[in-house]
């Protein structure tokens, strides 16, 4: 071994000169030779030698205008080092140097507790969404990365499953039924506030002179209309005397994707909480229906035709959409959707609300034999959260 072994500081610690001389007094010293390294070089590989001590001359001191001097001692330059004025050539300190500056601690690598501490302080700083970067990182499943949000209504256990999105979802889509002059109607509405705020189409409630809603768990109540959006076939509802619903999850419909399964849960032909299941068959679809409420009330299940009307590619579907129409961009669907799941809820596999139910197609013009094609249509949940500051101040039909 060489010089490796030597630290920093060794050649300070002597309390006299004279101990210094007596340690390296085989290390002579001669002006030709260079000055010497800042960390001293060791060599106990050699073994001690009889001082054969070169004459040096006193006042030649490791020469600073040669070379640059090492940095512990370029403050002390002539003097620092010396013979000992008979001819000796042994290096001795005739002054403690300077305290060595303390050496910059080694930069630690940075291990994964550092960068979990990282990524929490900047969760913090921006708020929900990053809960999955935090989840990847811990490998912690309680926080699902679906196409269209980072949030699970699902439990883990039951992720991606039909019978899970049922289970957890169920419970938030109610049954409705509106009487008005023409008739009456039944759809389906979504809970979105647990003291009884809905969501539905305008097409449901258009006209009604009395609303009841019935939920999942059999329990009954009247709601009154709070506002209505017949441009985007939009209508918010509220119970009376309502508390403690379970409320469902929006998600985002903008992440939405071709071929993601979805989930569709409503009341066709009345029978409440039906389920039924498929795919995003197709995204920004041109989906027209009728703003009249005549010709609206005619859409749900027991009055009018039983149908829904609506246009799709200039072509008319189920009946007359009449003169009086609003046209919006819709989610396909293959999921099974028939009269009566008219403003109930699309839903992604995490549980996540991300369209609500507003046309399908039928291939029969007759109530009693018509039913799902495979051909039906969601207005973006987007859409819907767009406009709920307006549907709660009365709606844009107001």
């Amino acid at each position: 071994m060489t010089e490796s072994f030597r630290r920093d500081g060794e050649y300070e610690q002597y309390e006299t000169p004279y101990q210094g001389a007596q340690q390296h007094a085989s290390s002579p010293v001669n002006p030709e030779w260079p000055p010497p390294p800042a960390q001293p070089p060791v060599t106990p590989a050699q073994p001690a030698a009889p001082v054969q001590q070169p004459v040096v001359e006193p006042t030649t001191v490791w020469p600073g205008g040669q070379q640059a001097q090492p940095a512990a001692f370029a403050s002390e330059a002539a003097g620092s080092y010396g013979g000992d004025g008979n001819g000796g050539g042994t290096a001795l300190l005739t002054a403690p140097p300077a305290e060595p500056a303390a050496p910059a601690p080694k930069k630690r690598t940075r291990g994964p507790l550092a960068l979990l501490a990282a990524v929490a302080i900047v969760a913090a700083a921006i708020g929900g969404g990053t809960a999955y970067g935090i989840q990847e990182l811990t490998g912690n499943d309680t926080v699902a990365a679906g196409s269209s949000t980072s949030t699970s209504v699902v439990p883990s256990s039951a992720k991606g499953t039909v019978s899970g999105v049922a289970k957890a979802v169920s419970p938030s889509i109610v049954e409705i039924n509106a009487t008005s002059n023409a008739g009456e109607s039944t759809g389906s509405g979504v809970i979105i506030t647990s003291e009884g705020e809905i969501i539905t189409n305008n097409h449901v409630i258009s006209g009604a002179t009395s609303i009841k809603v019935s939920t999942s768990d059999g329990k009954s109540y009247t709601a009154k209309v709070v506002g209505t959006d017949s441009k985007k076939d939009l209508a918010l509802i509220k119970l009376e005397n309502a508390s403690g619903l379970s409320v469902a999850a929006l998600g985002n419909s903008d992440g939405v994707q071709v071929g993601d399964e979805v989930v569709a849960i409503g009341s066709p032909e009345g029978l409440t909480g039906t389920v039924t299941s498929g795919i995003v068959s197709a995204l920004n679809r041109d989906v027209t229906v009728s703003t009249d409420e005549g010709q609206s009330q005619g859409q749900g299940q027991g009055g009018g035709s039983g149908q829904w009307p609506f246009e799709f590619g200039g072509q008319q579907f189920n009946g007359d959409t009449g003169s009086s129409t609003t046209t919006y961009k819709a989610i396909q669907t293959d999921a099974s959707l028939n009269p009566g799941n008219s403003g109930g809820a699309l839903i992604d596999m995490n549980g996540n609300i991300i369209g609500i139910n507003s046309a399908m197609y039928s291939a029969s013009s007759d109530s009693s034999t018509a039913g799902s094609a495979g051909l039906g249509f969601s207005i973006p949940i987007n859409t819907v959260k767009s406009d709920l500051a307006t549907l709660r101040a009365g709606g844009a039909d107001n």
